[in-house]
Formats: C-alpha cells, structure tokens, sequence
C-alpha cells in the first residue's frame, strides 16, 4: 500500500500555518460519510477494479502485430494512456516494436510529423471519445479515415474505437463499418476513465498485464469506505486538502512528484483536480512540477512568495536503478562529497531536503511515498487520487463529476464551425472578433 504522510500540515509542526488533528479527522470521517451515502452514479469508478478484462486483453494482443499505433482523443482520454506508457514502458518508441504516438492538441504540425514517420499499412487508430462528439478528436478522426481510405486499406483492420456502449457518433460509424469498439462503462466520465480501457487497452498493447494494474487499483476500492481512518488515507489527503483552502486559504496546489516517470501523472492529475473541484467559486489551482527540475526553478517561490500554496509530494523509495556516484576528483571537496553515494540516494535526499526545508519555514506540505513505480503501484495511485478527488467534491458540496464551465467553449467552437443547431453562438464569435483591437 503506498503510505501518505500529513505531518507537516499539523500545528504541532507548523504552528499557526497548520491543521489541529480533530480537525483534519473530523473532516475525514464526514468525507467517508458522505462518500458512503453515493450521491453520485459516476462513483461507478470505484468498481472499475472488478471488471472483465477478456476484451481489452484479446484487442491489446492483436494490437502488438502492429508497428504503430495512434491514439486520438484528449483530456483523460490522452492524458491517462499517457501516464501508463511514460512511467511503466518510458522511451518504448525507441525499444519497442509497436511505436504510440498520441495525437490530443490537433496541432496540425504535429500531425504533419507523426504522418511522416508511421506507415499506414502497419497502424492501428485507437479513436477515443466517451461521447463521440468531442471535435478535436473526431477531426483527427476524419483526417486518418480519409487517408486509409485513400489507400484503398481495410478500416476494420485499420481502427479500434473506445466509446460509449450504446450511443454516439463512433458507435453509429462503428456499427455501420464493424470497427471493433471497446467500451467506457456509462457512469463513468472521461477524467475518471483511466481505469477503463481507455488505458488499459493501451498497456496490453504494450506488452503491460492491465491485471496487475487493477489489482493496485482494488486495495484503494476496498478501502474506500472504511470508517476506521487508519485503513482510509484517501480521506485523510481529501481532508487537509480541503481545510488547508476553506481554512488557512492555501488556494494553489503544486503536485510534485520526483521521479521523472510520474511527470505525466501530474499533469493528469492537475485535469482531474482542476475540472472536478472548480465549480461556484470553490475548488483549488493544481499547480503541475516535477522534482528535482522544480526544485531549482520554483522552490524560491514556494518559500518567500505568497503563502497561497500547499506542496504534494509524491516520492519512490526505490527507483528500480542503483548508479554509483564514481569517486573522482577527490581532491575537489565539492565533488568529493558525492563520490560513492547513488543517484537513487541523491534524488530521495533532494525530496527530503525540500521538504525539510519548507517544514522549517511553516509551509504546509504532504508527502504520498511509492514503493516502486509498477504497474500494481501506478494502479494504486490513480485510484488513491481519483477518491481523493472525489472525497473533497463531496465536502466542498459539489458535483466532482461534471465540467458545466467548459460547455460554453464547446458550443462557441461548434458554432464558429458551423455545426448545425448552434448559429446563435457563431455570430456571437463573428462579433466578438470585429470588437478586436490588435497592435502592430
């Protein structure tokens, strides 16, 4: 089970800066509570451990005969994959056969790249869209389409989509073209689907057990509802987030993993927090870092700047990997210090280090402490956030699963590109343009 620490959020560390223990647990037990009660359908996320994997494994084997394979879609249906092929299987396009490339910003000199490199005959399009409307993804979508078309190959052997079980464009297109579809179970949203084979279509495909991902996974379902806070740290976490803004008014949470591996879990973890828990004014600003490269470039800040922020370590006991430290130039002393130490010794006191440090000036800190980075351990810490996530939306008394602020920029890009139904929102962009004023 990975561990989390809160000492440095208590007052008995950091005075008036911290929390009171009753009040950090009074908040835990009430995030239980309220996690207990499932006001919410999409807490299905919660069983996504006990799945039937048959299908994702049988797709993920004949995905490997390919030499490439693409993933379209963005959010959590980029940013999840992303995650699982960059700490489990880092630089797998240099050491692999199967090359991914995910295409989520609909950069078009991005897509001009990637279609440089792949061979259309040995690729496989993995489309990911819960609702088969998401526009960045669909005109990808019809770009790759238009191009296997082209040359004249099978689209059924060509494309995967993962979708809604029922309904949406890619389900339509699906039936009609029998393209193989994997599904997002209905109660599950997008920055929640990791877990689904949103991603675990992708491990199998590179040769990852998505089992074992599930089993790390099922530690944190299972204790997700137990009242004994010692078993439930999940609540803890959710609970001195949530003081530490209505509270002490710590209003910027920088994630900092130190592991490079985990650089992506930041930034999926920052989608998650920021769309779950900033809704009606409430909720805090995920601040994405990665230590030891943010140590260097922000911890300055994070000492004498503003006391709005709140630091998450993320730490690994074991990196996998002993490099010594050669003992050369002796002679030098500030070489010779270093001299028959490890760069896995290194990188853990540099952690350590910066979390002293900011403990010493009174600013608030919690440490998540990994074992290893593996598939059972990357399980545990996406289901370890997504409860905490979902714990803190129950206390601040909001729906942690809906983006109602980013329906507007839809319907303005779907009226801005003439989507039927939405010409109200087209010419409010065609007046919101003419009011620009532009400097040469």
């Amino acid at each position: 089970m990975i561990k989390l620490d809160i000492s440095n959020v208590l007052t008995e560390e950091i005075g008036q800066n911290g929390l009171s223990i009753s009040e950090v647990e009074s908040e835990a037990k009430k995030a239980i509570s309220l996690l207990t009660q499932k006001p919410y359908k999409e807490l299905e996320f919660i069983n996504l451990p006990f799945q039937d994997l048959i299908k994702t494994k049988e797709y993920g084997k004949k995905a490997r005969d390919y030499e490439y394979i693409i993933i379209l879609g963005i959010g959590g249906s980029a940013l999840g994959p992303r995650v699982l092929l960059e700490s489990l299987k880092p630089f797998n396009n240099l050491i692999n056969k199967n090359k991914v490339f995910i295409y989520d910003n609909v950069d078009p000199a991005t897509l001009k790249h990637v279609i440089e490199i792949i061979d259309l005959k040995s690729t496989l399009i993995n489309v990911i869209s819960k609702s088969g409307s998401t526009a960045e993804t669909l005109a990808s979508f019809l770009i790759f389409w238009k191009m296997i078309k082209n040359r004249k190959l099978d689209v059924r052997e060509h494309f995967i989509f993962t979708t809604d079980p029922e309904k949406g464009n890619l389900r339509i297109i699906a039936e009609e073209y029998e393209i193989p579809t994997l599904e997002i179970p209905k109660n599950v949203v997008g920055r929640y689907s990791v877990l689904t084979p949103v991603g675990l279509f992708i491990a199998e495909a590179i040769g990852l057990k998505s089992e074992e991902i599930l089993e790390g996974a099922k530690e944190i379902s299972e204790r997700a509802f137990k009242e004994n806070l010692n078993e439930n740290p999940m609540a803890y976490l959710a609970s001195c987030l949530y003081l530490m803004d209505t509270l002490k008014k710590r209003k910027v949470l920088v994630f900092l993993p130190y592991s490079d591996r985990l650089k992506t879990l930041s930034e999926w973890f920052c989608q998650l927090w920021g769309e779950s828990l900033g809704k009606q004014g409430k909720g805090t600003t995920p601040y994405p870092s990665l230590g030891t490269t943010d140590q260097h470039s922000q911890l300055q800040l994070w000492m004498e700047g503003p006391e709005d922020k709140i630091i998450l370590f993320v730490s690994v006991d074991s990196h996998g990997f002993q490099e010594e430290i050669p003992e050369e130039f002796n002679y030098i002393e500030g070489l010779k210090y270093l001299g028959g130490h490890t760069l896995e010794e290194l990188i853990n006191t540099e952690q350590l280090a910066t979390e002293m440090a900011l403990n010493l000036n009174k600013k608030p800190n919690l440490k998540i402490v990994l074992p290893k980075i593996n598939s059972y351990y990357i399980g545990q810490i996406f289901q370890f956030l997504q409860v905490v996530t979902s714990m803190a939306g129950l206390l601040y008394n909001i729906n942690p699963f809906n983006q109602p602020g980013v329906e507007l920029g839809k319907r303005l890009t779907y009226g801005a590109m003439g989507k039927r139904g939405f010409e109200t929102e087209g010419e409010e962009v065609k007046k919101y343009l003419k009011k620009k004023r532009f400097l040469i």
